[in-house]
């Protein structure tokens, strides 16, 4: 074994160790946060408005990541400090849980959270990138995400009948879990970054432009796009998906409080459970079919599934075993969906820095959240929730035909050869 060989090993070992428990000592918190729009809704008296601002401002703060995010290109030497200060930063709100009864700071919480959150994307990817062979980067990744939704699903059960039997539960466990989180700075820190002169920007003499700032990320965002039309054609495919899948986050707790009329126990059961045993399951078939087929028609099958969860919450109506479908339904989706979304920018970056396309990755989300979950509140208000879910399961099908339109047009595959 040479010594090219021992040091590859180690970048391999410690960065998946590093990126898994990431993920693992996240899920507490975040089996919680997903609660946030509900509880809200439930114990805050939190208004139809307050409901759709937090709605909408998870996905706009997207937005602003990119500012977040490009601070790494071209730098790896601060990768590692990146994705530690976004731990640190989005977690901090939820300190002061315990003493705030205000929902408009749980509003400012959670689009602080969601700000780094995505922000943090492109750095991962770009360490996995660098650390782990393109051979085992789709086993990392899925290996950390399927334990991380694994954790939810055992977390789920015990989360719910806190929330339900103990008052207000949640004002100490969203200090607690986040707490938690905060432990992944400990092997955070040892990441090892491999080294290559190449890779990092030539020193400049130092200046500042406020509006070259603003500017910048938003302008190579730009130029990849009409650079890379395959890129171009795949963001407005998943821009439709997306926008689909946003544009139910409104109708959520209205449909579910007042529609199905659930508890916390059956909720988290449906929201972690049995999405949780979903994404585990489906998460090594999706890796298997991603080496197997076009990106294109990969992503175009995710939103296909993806267009049966509303049909389940509206068959719940009937009997609760249709919500738990629909949320395990929604699971399998989902593990197809971060698969194609957070590797699509190591796939089409080939040897390019990936965390321009990753960066272009968070701030459309960003973008559809400016505009659909606004629309999912009107149609709320001007229909009812049941035809909101089924306007954005719509959506999800044009996303299928636009995906499968685009594959026409590729002329180069983004898949691995199968061993």
């Amino acid at each position: 074994m040479t010594v090219k060989s021992v040091l590859s090993d180690i970048y391999l070992y410690r960065t998946r160790l590093a990126y898994t428990w990431t993920r693992i000592l996240n899920t507490p918190f975040w089996a919680l946060y997903t609660l946030l729009p509900f509880i809200m809704y439930k114990d805050l008296q939190a208004t139809p408005w307050q409901i759709a601002c937090i709605v909408s401002l998870k996905p706009i703060v997207s937005v602003f990541s990119l500012y977040w995010s490009s601070r790494i290109k071209r730098r790896r030497d601060r990768l590692v400090s990146n994705v530690i200060w976004a731990g640190v930063l989005g977690h901090l709100p939820f300190f002061l849980v315990p003493w705030i009864s205000q929902p408009w700071f749980f509003v400012f919480a959670s689009a602080i959270y969601m700000l780094f959150y995505r922000g943090v994307h492109p750095a991962w990817m770009e360490i996995l990138k660098i650390n782990v062979p393109e051979q085992h980067r789709k086993t990392v990744f899925a290996y950390g995400s399927a334990l991380y939704h694994v954790g939810g699903a055992l977390l789920a059960i015990a989360l719910g009948w806190l929330l339900d039997d103990y008052f207000q539960a949640w004002r100490w466990l969203f200090p607690v879990t986040a707490l938690i989180a905060l432990g992944a700075i400990f092997l955070q820190t040892t990441l090892p970054i491999k080294e290559d002169s190449k890779s990092e920007a030539p020193q400049e003499p130092f200046t500042f432009s406020f509006k070259e700032k603003i500017l910048k990320p938003w302008k190579e965002a730009w130029e990849l796009m009409q650079r890379r039309p395959d890129f171009a054609r795949f963001q407005i495919g998943f821009m439709l998906g997306g926008g689909g899948l946003m544009l139910w986050q409104p109708a959520l707790p209205e449909f579910f409080m007042e529609v199905l009329h659930v508890n916390y126990k059956e909720l988290t059961i449906a929201m972690t459970l049995c999405k949780s045993i979903g994404y585990a399951l489906a998460m090594p078939l999706w890796t298997r079919l991603m080496n197997r087929i076009d990106l294109f028609v990969f992503s175009g099958i995710v939103t296909a599934i993806a267009t049966l969860f509303p049909l389940g919450l509206i068959a719940a109506q009937w009997h609760i075993l249709w919500l738990y479908a629909a949320y395990l339904i929604y699971g399998m989706m989902q593990a197809g969906s971060e698969l194609s979304w957070n590797l699509s920018g190591p796939m089409f970056s080939k040897q390019e820095d990936s965390s321009v396309y990753t960066g272009v990755n968070v701030v459309t989300i960003g973008l559809r959240g400016c505009i659909a979950p606004p629309m999912g509140s009107l149609l709320c208000h001007a229909t009812n929730a049941s035809m909101a879910l089924l306007i954005g399961g719509g959506f999800c099908l044009l996303a299928t035909w636009q995906m499968c339109m685009s594959r026409q047009k590729e002329e180069k595959p983004y898949f691995l050869p199968v061993p």
